[in-house]
């Protein structure tokens, strides 16, 4: 029965493939994502493509299209975790992307292309003396994920200084710009499908001083590594129930939860909203101790959390 079940998918990734042969090496099949990923555990992607020219991406769209395989874009992995069983879709790496990053200082703008990583630019927006994007120093992921998921820290986040985004539609095989009022930005989250390839962001932020700006990222820079984990983690787990004012780290702490242990996976001792993955350990035991996590703070509080973690390759019925 299972292989009667496969043998669609199978079809699909063999008419992706046959469609992105014209790319030679860049395509590959079965490539662990576990790797790629700041969790590092986690299986492979039946299909995956490395783009490296912007110019790749109408033949990645027509496979993608014709194929009907699910799409997972992989940017820096700091909010991925890819089930031990892998990924049955393709899977497009934007990492080797040329990074640009442009400023107008008079205007106060920068403009930043998706892979950039949101530490580097935070350091270099300080450092042309353009202030507000300081928090990002401490954000170990790329500038396409930030804007797909509103990522924050610090008092701030994506929403308070994006104005725009270039995104490739994968559906359409067209790039298209859009507004910061077309992408949906709450808390941790956009309306961004997964067939919407960010590529570039534009950010209006403000004349500062290069000097203040240096400190305060110290200032970040030193918090970060009193108060979170090193090693193999995705940073904050669960978003904040009511931002300001209930934390997520708090309610797994009052609910007893600092260190609970399940199989490969911990709760922090060091903060109780990350979770560490052992080396060499398994992506189902993390995902096991979310939830395990979230059913004991329901119990113990009343509030459901909600996962700021993007879970691939997980039971499809689940809603995390």
């Amino acid at each position: 029965m299972s292989g009667a079940t496969d043998r669609p998918r199978v079809a699909a990734v063999d008419e992706a493939a046959a469609r992105l042969s014209v790319l030679g090496a860049a395509v590959q099949r079965d490539v662990p994502l576990g790797p790629m990923t700041t969790y590092r555990v986690g299986g492979a992607a039946a299909l995956f493509v490395r783009v490296a020219d912007r110019l790749m991406l109408p033949v990645v769209a027509d496979a993608a299209r014709a194929s009907g395989l699910p799409v997972l874009v992989v940017g820096r992995g700091s909010n991925l975790l890819v089930a031990d069983a892998g990924f049955a879709g393709l899977a497009i790496g934007l990492s080797d992307l040329d990074e640009i990053i442009e400023f107008d200082t008079e205007q106060a703008i920068a403009h930043a292309s998706a892979g950039v990583a949101l530490p580097v630019l935070a350091r270099k927006t300080a450092a042309a003396g353009l202030a507000g994007f300081e928090w990002a120093v401490g954000v170990p992921g790329s500038v396409g994920g930030a804007v797909r998921m509103n990522a924050g820290g610090h008092g701030s986040d994506m929403a308070a200084s994006l104005t725009e985004v270039v995104v490739f539609d994968l559906v359409a095989g067209v790039e298209r710009t859009l507004g910061v009022d077309e992408l949906g930005l709450g808390f941790r989250s956009s309306s961004l499908g997964a067939h919407q390839l960010v590529l570039d962001a534009t950010l209006q932020l403000h004349r500062g001083d290069a000097g203040a700006s240096g400190r305060l990222i110290s200032e970040v820079v030193a918090w970060r590594r009193t108060n979170q984990p090193g090693g193999q983690n995705a940073g904050s787990v669960f978003v904040n129930p009511v931002p300001g004012e209930v934390s997520a780290g708090a309610l797994v702490d009052a609910a007893g939860l600092r260190g609970h242990r399940i199989g490969t996976a911990t709760v922090s001792d060091k903060h109780a909203n990350f979770i560490q993955a052992d080396d060499g350990g398994s992506a189902d035991d993390v995902r096991a101790l979310m939830a395990f996590v979230r059913e004991r703070v329901e119990e113990s509080s009343g509030f459901r959390l909600r996962s700021e973690i993007r879970l691939v390759g997980f039971d499809e019925g689940e809603v995390f």
